[in-house]
Parts: structure tokens; sequence; C-alpha cells
């Protein structure tokens, strides 16, 4: 078996991690066409676009939400290369002082996409200055200090402003208000994945049957990025100690190695349903509580372990806290005491 990862290395993480290369890129569809899954959100978007092109305007600004891994920088790239026009791409952390933001925007040609990636982060200086821009297509900027001081408008090209964030309502109200198209991304059914991995696997070479495909995208916890990860690995195995394909019978036998299970749950999953079982008797228990009996950041098992064990009914909050249900139970093979049935 392998042994414990790190967050950032932790195989079913959605985020993207150092586990990931260049192929991710590559992988990458290139059109609303090619782009698999999210059938309501493409739908949608192709009107958009296709009107704004109609009227020759730019399309109008666009915030993706949703979590991490599911395709919002792709989606990004494809409205870019739908409308035909570049995309200057940067992300809220990365935009430290106003004279950053200032130098993108006048760097942008007429109809541009600029994707900022984590927009959330921004810091409300620089949101002041981005609230002009994305109205008025303008920038109200400070000359010199104290008295003296005097403010110009500076006009920019017209340009999409494509948002992208796993933490919607951590934006500010006159921010997401100036977003004209707003758009959420859902985590993918097997099927869907299933479909993803055969196309991965026919640009990367890897030889992949159908059920082999699926028994992969099962175990992706509806996530894109995970998909393609394992499909990775699963062709390491493959190799090594395989013929080469990968079909349901090596592509279980990796994702074993993996201590991956049918429901896409890895090691840390099971322990952290386990410790909430064993040391808090199935639950409530709180955040912070259980960030410190599992050694985890609460905002990572906020945002990257919990979505998804909520997802399959693992999880539930309460206004007391954390529980697990009986479904957890179940797949775990653990039987509830007498108390913790009453409480589930």
């Amino acid at each position: 078996m392998i042994e414990d990862m790190d967050f950032e290395n932790r195989i079913v993480s959605p985020e993207f991690a150092s586990v990931d290369d260049d192929t991710e890129i590559t992988l990458r569809p290139k059109t609303l066409t090619e782009y698999i899954g999210q059938d309501k959100v493409k739908e949608n978007l192709s009107i958009y676009i296709e009107a704004a092109k109609k009227r020759h305007e730019s399309l109008d600004h666009v915030l993706l939400y949703g979590p991490p891994g599911l395709g919002k920088t792709t989606l990004a790239g494809i409205i870019a290369r739908e409308m035909g026009v570049n995309i200057r791409v940067t992300s809220g952390p990365a935009i430290e002082k106003q004279g950053d933001l200032v130098a993108i925007l006048t760097a942008l040609n007429e109809g541009d996409v600029l994707f900022i990636d984590e927009i959330h982060r921004l810091s409300r200086s620089i949101e002041e200055i981005l609230y002009p821009a994305m109205e008025d297509f303008s920038l109200d900027i400070i000359l010199g200090k104290g008295p003296s001081a005097r403010s110009i408008r500076l006009d920019v090209p017209r340009f999409t402003l494509v948002g992208a964030t796993t933490r919607s309502g951590q934006l500010t109200a006159p921010l997401r208000d100036r977003f004209g198209v707003l758009l959420r991304l859902d985590l993918y059914t097997p099927e869907q994945l299933g479909q993803i991995v055969m196309r991965s696997a026919g640009i990367l070479g890897i030889p992949v049957d159908s059920d082999g495909a699926l028994e992969i995208a099962s175990r992706s916890r509806g996530t894109p990025r995970i998909a393609n990860r394992l499909l990775k690995r699963v062709r390491d195995i493959a190799e090594i100690q395989f013929d080469g394909r990968i079909n349901e019978d090596v592509a279980r036998a990796a994702l074993k190695r993996f201590e991956i299970d049918e429901l896409g749950l890895d090691d840390f999953d099971r322990r952290m349903l386990k410790t909430i079982i064993t040391n808090y008797g199935g639950g409530p228990v709180g955040l912070e509580t259980l960030s410190a009996a599992v050694g985890e950041e609460s905002i990572t098992i906020e945002d990257v372990y919990e979505p998804y064990l909520m997802q399959i009914g693992f999880l539930s909050r309460t206004p007391r806290g954390r529980c697990v249900t009986a479904a957890c139970y179940e797949h775990l093979g653990i039987a509830p005491t007498g108390q913790q049935q009453q409480l589930i």
C-alpha cells in the first residue's frame, strides 16, 4: 500500500498539485463542442457568445463558480477562442498592487478576455479599481499625495472579465453584481467522466476499454482533473505489472494499490470519518475540533474534503457541527452503537 500523502500530493485532490504536469493543458478541450458535460452551462454560454458576435460586441462579464477541478480555467480559454480574441490569465493573489491591475488592463486589446482565477481573493483596494473598469471601461487613477493629489480618468479597451472562484460566498456584493453572466459548474456523473477518460486516453495514446474507463471514472469524485490524474497513474501500473492495456480488472487492481475505494474515498477520507465515529460518537463535532484531531487545516477540510463527502451523503453539517450518516457507517462496515443509532 502507498504511504499517506500530504494534501498537496494527494491523488484525489481536486486542486492543481505537484503530481500534475503540462499534460493537463494538453488534455483541455479547445471548443464548446469538445467540452464534455456541464450541458446547461454550455447551452447558455453558446447563446451568449453567438449573440455577442452577432452584435459585434464583447461578451458580458462572466463569473464561473463551483468546486475546483471542474474546468473553469478551460471554459475561460474556450470563451476567448469562440469569441476569436486573446486571453490574459492571472489570479487574485497575484494582483498585489493597483499598478499591477492598471498594467494588465491597459495592455489588453479590444474584446480580449481577462481571466482572474480565485477572484474572491482580490484585495478591496484592487476591487475599487476594477469596478469602473468593468462598468465604464475606464480607470480612475490618483496621482500624487496629499493636497497636490489629482485624479485622472484613463480609458481602457472594452474587454470581458471572466472570474473563477470556488468560494462564491466570499465575493463582495458590488463585485458580484457587476457580472452579467453567472454560471455554476457541478460535479460530473461517472458516465460523463468515462467519456473524458476515453478522450484523454486517446490523446495520450493509452489503450483503455470502456469498462476500464468507467472504473476509473466512478472513483474520480465527479472531477475531471482527478479522472485524468488517475488515468495516468493507472497507466503506470498497467505498463509495469500488466500488458499495458487498461481494462476493468487492471483499473481495479491499480486503484486498490492507491487505497482509493469504489466511491473514490482515499485513506484520509476514511480516517476523518472514522475519527468522527470513534472519537465523537458520530458527531456532532465542531470544524476546529475535527481539524485538530485529524491534523489538517479547517479551510482545507471545508473546501476540499467535505463537499464530496456531503455530495455522496456521508457527512452532514448541522448548527452544532459535523455528523456522519447511516450510509457512511454502512460503507465503512461499522455498526452504530445505540446512542449513534438515535443520532442517525
